[in-house]
């Protein structure tokens, strides 16, 4: 009896556990009790199960399915072309329809989808359900941000910004188990890897279904119903948006391609390099965007974004033909300041995204912001193939410096954008 009082006693008290949570509240790493904790937790649990997949989704088409890698990365490049055409369409929907339950919806259809793949066994299948797969991420994006600007507060940026180190973190979490399975090779560990993705979704819709119901925008008289596609206002930032967005493909694509092929770094340093940005995003990101709430402060976080990019890349690039310490320490300030960029990138980005958006479109405008950072998305592998791998050190300061042009433009563009647009009778 006197054990038992003494574990009992052991306990962490109601008050204890409550005094924990203030904590961790009042010091940023959690959010108050709520609608946003929730929509931050259902983020998480789907990056965790997708974050998992993506970084061993190419092994197991290959070494588990038994496909070419020609073949896989054809029908991956198909089905990322084919899901950027549902954002627009299905955001409209979630806008007249109400963008939880959209969400929901896509997210459903995401673990079936997913939960196909374990069939797949040819290469017509494969790119069907890919594509599938595909549809149903672009469309869950899209009704998903109606969501965020509902929900997000007085402090919005701050809640974007924390939505994003919530995400990040998931992603470099689920870095560990999709090693694992990597490490064992197994078609049994794959299937566990395609399963529990599918399983990820479906729990996302279950925390999901705990959000408050948002109730459409009326339109206002006049509203076309794809305004979203004549706003060429809106159009012209998406596809700034959309150059600045290539930064993302430097540190996964381009760096591990450099570090390995044209400096004399240690291989092994390809991860640590990427670690370093996702614990600057994960830990940064809400301080980077504290000051980030208006039009006008997100157009000068992109000016400054552009010229840490060109600082940034210009210092990667610089790492040909040193040391092997001096092409760390190249690297690794390289990635530091280049991370600095995409943090201002990041922030301003979410800002001009919801507010240039009128508030009864914020679904069919977030697919079609969307559509623009994915176009460039499945381009930017080739551009920079071409710039900063075939050209070497100088080719570094060519995607350097259409950042830094972009960045240098937006405020205008922004301005402009802002304009009273013209009555329609």
């Amino acid at each position: 009896m006197a054990d038992a009082a003494n574990r009992v006693s052991e306990e962490p008290s109601d008050e204890s556990r409550g005094d924990k949570a203030s904590w961790l509240v009042a010091h940023g790493v959690l959010l108050e009790r709520g609608p946003r904790r929730t929509l931050a937790t259902a983020s998480f649990i789907n990056m965790l199960g997708s974050g998992v997949f993506t970084l061993s989704a190419a092994v197991f088409f290959t070494r588990s399915v038994g496909l070419p890698v020609s073949q896989v990365g054809l029908g991956m490049g198909l089905g990322a072309l084919v899901g950027l055409l549902s954002g627009v369409p299905v955001g409209g929907i979630a806008d007249r329809r109400g963008p939880r339950e959209i969400y929901m919806l896509t997210l459903t259809a995401q673990a079936v989808a997913m939960a196909m793949l374990v069939l797949v066994h040819t290469f017509w299948l494969f790119t069907a359900v890919v594509c599938l797969t595909e549809l149903a991420s672009s469309a869950g994006q899209a009704a998903r941000g109606p969501i965020v600007r509902g929900l997000a507060g007085e402090r919005p940026a701050r809640f974007r910004a924390y939505l994003r180190s919530a995400v990040n973190l998931a992603s470099s979490i689920g870095a560990l188990p999709a090693a694992l399975v990597v490490q064992l090779d197994t078609h049994a560990a794959y299937l566990c890897l395609v399963l529990g993705n599918a399983l990820s979704f479906l729990a996302t819709a279950f925390v999901v279904a705990r959000l408050p119901s948002l109730p459409p925008v009326p339109p206002p008289a006049g509203a076309g119903r794809w305004s979203a596609l004549e706003d060429y206002r809106y159009m012209v930032v998406t596809a700034l948006d959309g150059i600045m967005a290539m930064h993302g493909s430097v540190l996964v694509f381009a760096l591990p391609l450099w570090i390995v092929g044209h400096t004399h770094a240690p291989r092994w340093f390809v991860g640590t390099s990427v670690l370093v940005n996702t614990i600057m995003v994960v830990v940064l990101q809400v301080r980077a965007s504290r000051d980030v709430d208006s039009n006008a402060s997100a157009a000068r976080a992109w000016r400054r974004a552009g010229w840490a990019f060109l600082a940034g890349l210009a210092l990667i690039g610089f790492a040909s033909g040193l040391p092997a310490w001096g092409a760390v320490l190249l690297i690794l300030l390289g990635v530091g300041v280049h991370t600095l960029g995409e943090l201002l990138y990041a922030a301003g980005s979410f800002e001009l995204r919801y507010n240039l958006a009128p508030a009864h479109a914020q679904g069919q405008y977030s697919g079609v912001f969307r559509f623009g950072s994915g176009l460039t998305s499945v381009a930017a592998p080739s551009l920079l193939a071409w710039a900063c791998l075939k050209a070497g050190t100088p080719g570094w300061l060519l995607p350097g410096g259409l950042f830094l042009c972009v960045g240098l433009v937006v405020p205008r563009t922004v301005r402009w954008a802002e304009r009273p647009r013209p009555v329609q009778l």
